[in-house]
């Protein structure tokens, strides 16, 4: 399992229960920390797998790295 590390542009708790709904269909672990605006997912999927799942969100997302 690699734990990744993502920035999302959420602003409010509606973004992050965006972020969780589209992160639930995976079936992966998650935290979501809104106010520094980051998603680290723990996962043994690829990482642009998961990019393109939170870009759903349809919000600004970035690849951080792996944590």
């Amino acid at each position: 399992m690699t734990k990744h590390e993502f920035y999302v542009d959420m602003t409010c708790e509606g973004c992050s229960g965006a972020v969780t709904r589209v992160l639930n269909k995976l079936d992966v672990k998650f935290d979501i920390d809104l106010p520094n605006k980051k998603v680290f997912i723990e996962s043994d999927k690829d990482a642009d797998e998961l990019l393109e799942t939170l870009k759903k969100t349809g919000k600004t997302v970035n690849y951080i790295g792996p944590k």
